[in-house]
């Protein structure tokens, strides 16, 4: 990725599809430089420490941007995960859906594509494992982290839409775009239980590509650009953050929504980028009151 095509009109047959995500939220999971800013105290989830609790008990918090990185335009974005200095994305669309495996920026050193009709989703690394979802396919694909090629699939009679792998728990977290959040068995991906997702008591539905951080698990809301951060033991959200103004509107086009979190290992830093953007963003999260880290071109 080190060489990205220009952007390209999305192909009519792929724009069926995209528009057929978009029509509702259970369709799918429907899509410069560097600057830097003063060193935030966090905790082990990735969150800055807030200097004093807010009263709702959510932080507010917003995306810095620390560095730009260049970002496939054609990869509709499902899920976005590092493990050690390897950055592995899973793209959707049925006829389009891939999982690739690379250097943060760098033209990816390994991709398996999914055959049709299977439209892939979310992503997970669980040592030599990783998971892929799909959508309505009613399956789940394990796949060796390094070759990426298909071990074996599993039955998955959900909606596919969000993974990641909370360690403290040896369990995989799965969203399925409602308000919940399903754990499930690392190894079978049999249920285990589930829990609602509440903002002041209100459910937070749309909840899609998910991270796993300590003990906490973050989400992106589709069709917005907000990330929320989650207790998985009661299901509040703790924390708001803002990622608003990341692209540019003359670097969208249709479908373009934020979709894709990846904690950078022991930085304290997260990697955020969306279906079709031509850019990827390591950023911190840092109390809303501060201004939004920009590059020298938007200076």
């Amino acid at each position: 990725m080190t060489t990205l095509p220009r952007l390209r009109a999305v192909p009519t047959s792929a724009m069926g599809a995209l528009l057929i995500c978009c029509m509702s939220c259970t369709a799918g999971d429907a899509a410069e430089g560097r600057t830097s800013g003063p060193a935030t105290e966090t905790h082990a989830d990735g969150a800055p420490a807030p200097e004093s609790a807010p009263a709702d008990g959510v932080d507010r918090l917003r995306a810095k941007v620390l560095e730009v990185l260049p970002h496939d335009p054609q990869a509709f974005t499902q899920g976005l995960e590092m493990a050690g200095d390897t950055l592995y994305e899973g793209t959707g669309l049925a006829g389009r859906s891939s999982v690739r495996a690379g250097p943060p920026g760098s033209r990816p050193t390994a991709r398996v594509d999914m055959p049709a009709p299977l439209f892939g989703e979310g992503i997970t690394v669980l040592g030599r494992t990783l998971w892929q979802l799909t959508w309505r396919n009613r399956i789940a694909v394990e796949r060796d982290a390094t070759t990426l090629e298909e071990v074996r699939r599993v039955p998955y009679p959900d909606e596919g839409w969000g993974v990641c792998h909370q360690r403290s728990r040896n369990r995989l977290v799965t969203s399925d775009g409602s308000s919940r959040l399903t754990f499930r068995h690392p190894k079978t991906l049999a249920k285990t239980g589930d829990i609602g997702v509440t903002e002041n008591g209100r459910p937070v539905a749309k909840l899609n590509e998910l991270e796993c951080v300590g003990d906490a698990v973050y989400a992106n809301v589709l069709f917005t650009e907000r990330i929320v951060r989650i207790d998985p033991a009661t299901g509040a959200v703790k924390a708001s953050i803002d990622a608003t103004g990341l692209l540019r509107e003359n670097e969208r086009v249709n479908g373009s929504v934020l979709n894709g979190v990846a904690a950078v290992p022991g930085a304290n830093q997260f990697l955020i980028t969306g279906k079709f953007w031509p850019k990827m963003f390591r950023v911190v999260f840092s109390p809303a009151t501060s201004s939004p880290g920009r590059g020298p071109e938007e200076e």
